[in-house]
């Protein structure tokens, strides 16, 4: 395997688990498998048109007499002071705005490298082959959607929490953790501990403050800072594999658990809430290509994406619940079940040849993934248009497509861009 002798150095020598291609994915889809499966035992078992920062003043117009010409503009300074260009104007504007602030809560979908620090797992390429050129810990050829947020809002990479050796949170942190669930007891780092892991993180970043030494993020930053929740998957595949008529009491406890966070979060001083529903499961490719059941006009899992959508639903009316009832909160719920099961309905729109490929994977198109069979032998290229790396995640090209339709505010309730939630006047957003 190319992957597990690249990569800088042996165990021995570079220090931490060094985890070979054929097993790097298997440990920790090893543990999400784990999570369902007592999940279901258990179980039965992303108001704001954006505040428009122009019209900050014009220019006066020309003096009278004066020729128009920059040179004789220049002269003296005689005439008035030419116009900034747009560009300066721009980044006068973008100076003026408090810094940006994200704290993430989830799972593997925005793991940017939590549970390989949390572990000691030295993931090997080809994992984060595509944009870092290096295994980063994402369980991806690249980014996962987050990074793409961060990108578009002009703030770096957002660094796991438990991520020690050069972290700057000056921008947030990431809490989430690969296999991790809303639920208590399944996951070592379900929502609760995310939300507790918060909670410490700023009474010690204020007391820093206090102390007149430099923190992390200041009272300013956490009250300005979007709060970002996209977890629920690892949850709603247990659910699915339960009986359906358990599905509505077991759904609504998750959604309970839901609302205890954004309250505690609320609590400690968080105002703009981004909270993403859970994908299409039903068009996973491991589970299209390993499970049976009823398949739908598109080949997914019509029952696991019923699951998913009836999550959606509950967790879509928690939002309006809660913006109700926290006024001065914005609560933005993002359809992203709609976003990920157009990559398969409509995916010659994208240009995908195979909805279900898997980009590292076993024996080619059209799933290139055979069940127990672990590891890259059938690598597609980097420039590949394949949504899903490993059967489960996504491809960097993948989460591409996916963070630009979320936040482009077309799938939110209330129907706001991501950017002008955080720049602009979110309680001004229709409900439309």
């Amino acid at each position: 395997m190319a992957g597990a002798t690249n990569g800088g150095g042996n165990g021995a020598n570079g220090g931490g688990k060094v985890i070979s291609l054929p097993l790097q994915y298997f440990c920790v889809l090893a543990a999400v498998v784990v999570a369902v499966m007592v999940l279901s035992l258990a179980f039965m078992s992303p108001a704001a048109m954006v505040a428009v920062r122009q019209n900050l003043g014009s220019v006066a117009a020309s003096s009278a007499g004066s020729s128009g010409n920059s040179s004789g503009a220049g002269a003296g300074g005689a005439g008035p002071a030419a116009p900034a260009p747009p560009v300066a104007r721009k980044e006068k504007e973008q100076a003026q705005r408090p810094p940006v602030v994200l704290f993430n809560f989830g799972d593997s979908n925005s793991d940017t490298g939590g549970v390989a620090a949390a572990g000691g797992i030295r993931i090997m390429p080809p994992e984060g082959r595509t944009y870092f050129r290096h295994p980063t810990g994402r369980l991806s050829d690249g980014r996962v959607i987050i990074d793409f947020f961060c990108k578009s809002l002009g703030t770096h990479e957002l660094n796991p929490y438990l991520k020690g050796i050069g972290s700057d949170y000056s921008n947030g942190v990431n809490f989430a953790m690969a296999g991790s669930t809303v639920s208590h007891g399944v996951s070592p780092y379900s929502l609760n501990v995310q939300v507790d892991q918060f909670v410490y993180f700023r009474r010690r970043s204020l007391e820093m403050f206090e102390q007149g030494l430099k923190g992390p993020v200041s009272k300013e930053g956490f009250e300005n800072a979007l709060y970002m929740m996209d977890i629920g998957h690892n949850d709603m595949v247990g659910v699915a594999h339960t009986p359906s008529d358990k599905w509505d009491k077991k759904i609504t406890d998750i959604v309970g658990e839901v609302r205890k966070a954004i309250s505690i979060l609320y609590d400690n001083g968080a105002r703009k809430f981004w909270i993403h529903g859970t994908g299409a499961l039903g068009c996973l490719p491991a589970l299209v290509v390993q499970e049976k059941g009823e398949h739908d006009a598109h080949g997914c899992l019509a029952s696991v994406n019923r699951a998913a959508k009836a999550y959606n639903k509950k967790l879509s009316q928690l939002c309006d619940d809660m913006r109700f009832h926290l006024k001065d909160a914005t609560i933005v719920y993002t359809d992203m079940f709609a976003i990920k099961y157009d990559f398969v309905a409509n995916h010659t729109k994208y240009g995908i040849e195979w909805p279900f490929m898997v980009c590292c994977g076993n024996g080619g198109p059209p799933y290139n993934f055979k069940p127990g069979k672990f590891g890259c032998g059938d690598l597609c290229p980097p420039e590949a248009k394949v949504v899903s790396w490993d059967g489960v995640h996504f491809t960097d090209f993948g989460s591409g497509l996916a963070a630009k339709l979320a936040m482009s505010g077309e799938y939110s309730k209330p129907r706001v861009k991501l950017a002008s939630l955080i720049h602009g006047d979110s309680k001004k957003a229709s409900d439309s």
